[in-house]
């Protein structure tokens, strides 16, 4: 005789009840994570698709101020708030023309900061994820294990008289716990592993950016916006090392 699934519970005992009801909590907890998780990382790609032309732009044109402006608008971007960060450095220098090179390396300390904090958060609830796939399957087997010993208990109570017919209810809730906890892990594996993958992406992505803003600073520092001691001093050196300056 088939036992339909409310069937099934109601034969259950109170400890694969609890069992059940943990991993639906399990359930919920991870993909409430995954939910959460997924709806950040989308607004982060939407805004940068965004953002990144039109920074680009206003660093070919040398419109610094509106580039500063412009990272702060989207705080959403995980690259426009690594940006932030450097930007906020030479932000006073720029306006007095006056950008030396730790003034440059002060700005690529910022990003390595700023890529930092923000890989913590692209990490954060990774770990709920990572937690619930690999426990998950461990905490449904605790439930048949249970449930066979409550079936074994009940089959020798019994004088052992039925045979497997005795003990196939028992059975059934046992193995009903295990398929719990599978159902319960695999998507939680899965979606982790999509996370992690996503996270190092934008990693890199943030890396990148950063390490191409601090090349558009040191390239670009004997400009109008960046004229400093690069151009001021450096044929000085030049002359006190040598004794001349080639021409």
């Amino acid at each position: 005789m088939q036992m339909s699934m409310i069937d099934l519970w109601n034969s259950m005992g109170w400890f694969a009840k609890g069992i059940v009801f943990i991993m639906v909590i399990m359930s919920m907890w991870s993909m409430g994570t995954a939910l959460a998780k997924w709806w950040k990382f989308g607004k982060a790609q939407k805004e940068t698709a965004k953002f990144a032309p039109e920074f680009s732009r206003f660093l070919q044109e040398e419109q610094m101020e509106g580039a500063i402006a412009l990272a702060k608008k989207y705080k959403n971007s995980h690259v426009a708030r690594v940006l932030t960060g450097a930007l906020d450095e030479i932000k006073p220098l720029l306006r007095d023309g006056h950008v030396t090179a730790n003034d440059i390396n002060s700005a690529e300390r910022a990003i390595e900061r700023n890529t930092l904090i923000l890989i913590a958060e692209l990490k954060r609830g990774t770990g709920v994820l990572a937690t619930v796939g690999a426990t998950a399957p461990f905490v449904g087997l605790l439930g048949t294990t249970m449930g066979v010993v409550n079936a074994f208990q009940g089959m020798a109570g019994g004088g052992g008289s039925g045979g497997i017919a005795a003990i196939s209810a028992g059975i059934s809730e046992a193995l009903i716990t295990t398929a719990f906890g599978l159902m319960v892990a695999i998507p939680a594996v899965w979606v982790y592993n999509y996370f992690q993958t996503k996270s190092d992406f934008l990693t890199v992505e943030m890396t990148y950016s950063g390490k191409e803003l601090i090349d558009y600073l040191i390239k670009n520092v004997g400009s109008e916006f960046g004229r400093s001691s690069f151009t001021k001093d450096f044929p000085a050196q030049v002359a006190t090392g040598s004794g001349h300056i080639s021409k």
